[in-house]
């Protein structure tokens, strides 16, 4: 797959590895607020247009929960040609997260391993961004708030429920993400009975919220690319049991076994060696979940070519992150424009036609 040539490759990538991870990644967020981080315009392609899980969606290009944290740029970040973007993970109460340093580069595979720990400013700081976002005019693009149990609650099912009463005036969709492997014992929360539990609260939440003025917000669920077919059958039966609008495959994995050489670091690996893994596993989730439930796929996306095998492999929308980091700010629109000539060379009238093109033949990469 080619890589996209940019000045990012020549010249941002090297200065901002310079600097250590995290200290690189808040300098990112600070030039996204000053309105250093610009596009000279955004690609706009009707062929492109989404609709899924009632939300429409300009481009199926999104931004996973991990790099806006506290909803600092929602809308920076659509302003660089975004299609949506997800904010979070946020805990209802603020936690400083793991020790630092835990964010590593692996330059050598493109990729980073982070044990962050869901560090974030907690609900109320995050909502007076929101509050202060839904004033702004020209605002388009959808917003999901990615929400999490803080690390030492008694009632993590709880939080859960919290952040979808405090969160949903200014969500667009909601993420349940049960799948960090940097809080402990987090991932438990995909097994069936503990799962079925927390949707039918997570549902209930919902519907106590939802008003004649205030419509139903769409669910998703994130899961973990290092389930086994039964941990996933398992999964995609609450889901559908519960009605959940859709899941996004997927978080970040504990296996290092895709690596070129040996890392120790604790934490979940993302970008390059994660897109063949969890490619797969959204493709047993659409095969399991059929046609009509919304999916978003994540892990290594960094090109075009990337995007559009996550979107055959059953894939409505694509989010990206890593390759943020190693592909530069204006990823969403190269990724865009390489997709209308994809669309130009296969002759195809829709993004949407490709859907789903390869399913059977990545699931079985799997077996």
């Amino acid at each position: 797959m080619n890589k996209p040539f940019s000045m990012w490759n020549l010249v941002g990538r090297n200065l901002s590895f310079t600097l250590d991870a995290e200290t690189a990644h808040g300098l990112a967020i600070k030039a996204l607020k000053l309105g250093a981080v610009r596009t000279r315009s955004v690609h706009s392609d009707p062929r492109l247009h989404r609709k899924v899980a009632g939300l429409d969606f300009a481009n199926p290009i999104g931004v996973a929960a991990g790099f806006d944290k506290n909803a600092e740029v929602p809308d920076e970040l659509l302003a660089t040609g975004f299609g949506f973007t997800e904010v979070g993970t946020i805990t209802p109460l603020a936690q400083t997260g793991n020790p630092k340093p835990r964010i590593f580069r692996l330059p050598a595979d493109e990729a980073v391993i982070n044990r962050l720990g869901f560090n974030n400013a907690g609900h109320a700081a995050a909502i007076e961004r929101l509050k202060a976002r839904r004033r702004k005019n020209g605002i388009i693009g959808s917003i999901g708030i990615n929400i999490g149990a803080n690390k030492d609650s008694a009632d993590r099912a709880d939080d859960y429920v919290r952040g979808i009463k405090a969160f949903y005036p200014f969500a667009d969709y909601f993420t349940v993400n049960i799948s960090s492997p940097n809080t402990p014992g987090l991932r438990d929360l995909q097994a069936r009975d503990q799962l079925s539990n927390l949707m039918q609260l997570i549902v209930d939440a919902r519907g106590a919220m939802t008003t004649q003025k205030q419509p139903s917000i769409p669910i998703f669920l994130k899961i973990a690319p290092d389930l086994t077919d039964t941990e996933l059958d398992d999964i995609i039966a609450v889901v559908l049991d519960k009605k959940i609008d859709g899941m996004i495959v997927s978080n970040t994995t504990i296996d290092r076994s895709m690596l070129s050489r040996p890392s120790q670091e604790a934490g979940g690996l993302s970008g390059k060696p994660l897109f063949e893994r969890s490619t797969i596993m959204l493709a047993k989730t659409r095969q399991r979940a059929g046609k009509d439930l919304a999916l978003i796929g994540v892990g290594g996306v960094d090109s075009a070519e990337t995007a559009l095998t996550k979107i055959q492999a059953g894939a409505d929308l694509v989010q990206v992150y890593t390759g943020m980091i190693y592909r530069g700010p204006t990823i969403a629109n190269d990724i865009n424009r390489g997709l209308s000539k994809l669309l130009d060379s296969q002759g195809a009238s829709h993004i949407g036609d490709l859907r789903d093109n390869a399913v059977d033949e990545w699931a079985n990469k799997g077996r």
